[in-house]
């Protein structure tokens, strides 16, 4: 059984994606969503699926409490879906290659600390880009720069603002976002 841990911080409309692309699996499971937000509707889609929850604070985030929490799972993927606080570099020491996030653009552009959710789609929209996408990619001790794993692009043509971006873009994240988890879960591990 292959386990996967979600990492997220908002409502977790990718969380909830890869939850129900892998509920029922026999070979995979999401086996825990962490938050360090107590109010995160992540909790709610985690507890429709049946998936236990855990919250935790800065301090126990940078420190050895989310650490040991991990190694009593065991997971075999960490992904971070929506996930907006820096991946202390202790925790992805201790998980090489098996962290994974997504990013709403196509890498590197319009990546690094605070480009996050919006704050991509109006940059990409006030630079008059003609198409975006996403990008998953290994997470190393730096923003938005660990190895590309996949990419997905969109034409923008149809989008007036940063919204109908953030739409299209959404729309390839809970597409691809599970898929490329199956994948390398069957391949690499």
């Amino acid at each position: 059984m292959k386990k996967i841990v979600i990492f997220a911080s908002g409502g977790g409309s990718n969380a909830e994606a890869i939850m129900k692309h892998f509920s029922g699996r026999e070979n995979i499971r999401v086996s825990g969503v962490f938050t360090n937000n107590p109010n995160a509707g992540v909790l709610q889609k985690a507890e429709k699926y049946g998936v236990p929850t855990i919250v935790f604070n800065r301090e126990e985030l940078n420190g050895d409490i989310v650490l040991h929490k991990l190694d009593t799972i065991k997971p075999d993927l960490i992904v971070l879906a929506g996930f907006l606080w820096k991946f202390p570099e202790h925790i992805v020491q201790q998980y090489p290659d098996k962290i994974i996030n997504i990013h709403p653009a196509l890498l590197p552009n319009y990546g690094g600390k605070g480009m996050y959710g919006l704050h991509v789609h109006t940059a990409v929209h006030n630079n008059k880009e003609t198409e975006s996408g996403i990008t998953i990619h290994f997470v190393n001790e730096h923003y938005d720069e660990g190895n590309i794993i996949f990419q997905a692009s969109v034409a923008l043509d149809d989008c007036a603002t940063p919204q109908d971006i953030a739409a299209k873009v959404l729309q390839l994240e809970h597409k691809y976002f599970p898929a490329v988890i199956e994948d390398l879960l069957k391949k690499e591990f």
